[in-house]
């Protein structure tokens, strides 16, 4: 109760401030802003048409832009950049770690960022074009260098003196990365280790190197993986000679996370995840058409398997009510396979090694799910039409669909996959278009064929 509580409370207050937005009433919006975190002004940001957008972003201080500009995706980052000076775009970075600054700096062209890179300090900017060396959606694109090192052969009591004379720890910090001396990661000292142990303990005899780096190529997605079967908190980002470049943290996992969940449901209606949803309408409608292009030809395919059956379908009436039936049963079963399979292949427990048998299993499930429902389907047509030839068609047509359907379903994104295509991007147009046009076939073919 107490948390839908705190939902209405949100609601209300970004309702008010949207209010206050269109009043111009800039102490009210400054007032409310200060109640909400960096992420839910990121939300609202990308919730609100340019003109409110802009005018809450002005009202906001360089510091809380910092912040919230990291939290809003990629087009409505840019947006926001644009227009502001290159020595803005400076001052907003100043006080980010450097996987934020990073972040920026991609929105940037490149006179842009490179202002952005003079202006930081030396250590900041070698830590930022190292990042920006690694493709945005790896370990290394996502890594932060704000991180502790010590070195294994030193006591706890060495350790302690230095963080006292660092004096603050990075952001998130709840363990040190421990090398030896060529630099090389050779595991993790826990404070809580720090703090229980004796002083006198050298920092290898407590370590846990049982903790795996991560390395700086790894995919993004893999690494939201690592973190879940480990268990992890943040990790050690090395290269291939398994030296220390950076870390990340948990926080930047849930975003991993939060962006392929996105990803998987834009994707699925052939849309960017990084879209602003104010973006302009022509360039809205220009990256929608490819897509609408692409689904007119799949169904002008389905129309001209129907039309070489229209002298069938003219004489048996039958035929046009039923067909919507085959090809909505054949695409229900196709989607649930194709769900299943894509979702395996995105958390990694689908591989060329199970494939064969998933495959096969597939297949039974569709047969299993061919006989039942054209029995079901076979009876009710023979109970409407009282035709037993129409009812076997039907049910024939109905089984056979529903086989290929859990076939196509699971095949569909493997071969994308090994294509180098989003699966969830492509899957369920070739699927729609592999059910309709198969069912109609089938359907209709056989009517002809035995009925005419």
């Amino acid at each position: 109760m107490r948390q839908a509580q705190t939902i209405i409370d949100k609601a209300k207050l970004t309702e008010q401030l949207l209010q206050a937005v269109e009043d111009q009433n800039l102490k009210q919006i400054s007032a409310l802003l200060s109640l909400l975190v960096a992420e839910e002004i990121a939300e609202i940001l990308e919730s609100t048409p340019p003109r409110e957008r802009h005018i809450i972003w002005s009202s906001l201080s360089t510091e809380q832009q910092g912040e919230i500009i990291t939290h809003t995706n990629d087009e409505v980052r840019a947006s926001l950049l644009e227009i502001l000076e290159t020595h803005e775009i400076a001052e907003i970075a100043e006080d980010l770690e450097t996987d934020d600054i990073v972040d920026i700096a991609q929105s940037l062209d490149a006179s842009e960022q490179q202002a952005l890179l003079e202006s930081l300090d030396t250590s900041d900017r070698n830590a930022v074009e190292m990042a920006l060396t690694f493709p945005e959606d790896t370990a290394g694109g996502l890594m932060s260098t704000d991180f502790i090192s010590i070195r294994a052969d030193i006591t706890l009591d060495v350790v302690l003196r230095y963080l006292r004379k660092l004096g603050q720890l990075p952001e998130s910090t709840a363990e040190l990365f421990v090398r030896d001396r060529q630099g090389r990661y050779v595991g993790t000292l826990k404070l809580t280790s720090l703090l229980i142990n004796d002083e006198d303990l050298l920092v290898q005899e407590v370590l846990d190197s049982k903790q795996p780096p991560i390395r700086a190529n790894l995919p993004a997605k893999a690494v939201a993986e690592a973190f879940e079967k480990n268990d992890l908190i943040s990790a050690a980002v090395v290269n291939e000679q398994n030296e220390i470049l950076g870390r990340i943290t948990i926080d930047d996992v849930v975003d991993i996370i939060r962006e392929e969940a996105e990803h998987a449901q834009m994707a699925s209606a052939g849309l960017d995840e990084d879209e602003d949803i104010f973006a302009p309408a022509r360039l809205a409608a220009k990256r929608r058409t490819f897509w609408l292009g692409i689904n007119l030809l799949t169904a002008v395919f389905a129309s001209l398997v129907i039309g070489l059956f229209d002298a069938s379908i003219e004489k048996i009436v039958a035929l046009a009510v039923l067909m919507p039936i085959i090809a909505s049963m054949g695409g229900i079963a196709g989607n649930q396979t194709s769900t299943i399979v894509i979702r395996a292949l995105a958390t990694g427990k689908l591989a060329k090694s199970n494939s064969r048998s998933l495959l096969i299993k597939e297949a039974k499930v569709g047969l299993l799910n061919g006989l039942i429902w054209a029995v079901l389907t076979g009876t009710a047509v023979q109970l409407w039409f009282d035709d037993w030839s129409l009812s076997a068609i039907f049910a024939t047509a109905m089984m056979i669909n529903l086989v290929v359907a859990a076939l196509a379903g699971a095949t569909i994104p493997l071969i994308l996959q090994r294509m180098k295509i989003d699966p969830a991007l492509a899957a369920g147009l070739m699927l729609t278009t592999v059910t309709d046009s198969l069912g109609f076939f089938v359907f209709l073919g056989l009517a002809t064929i035995i009925l005419l």
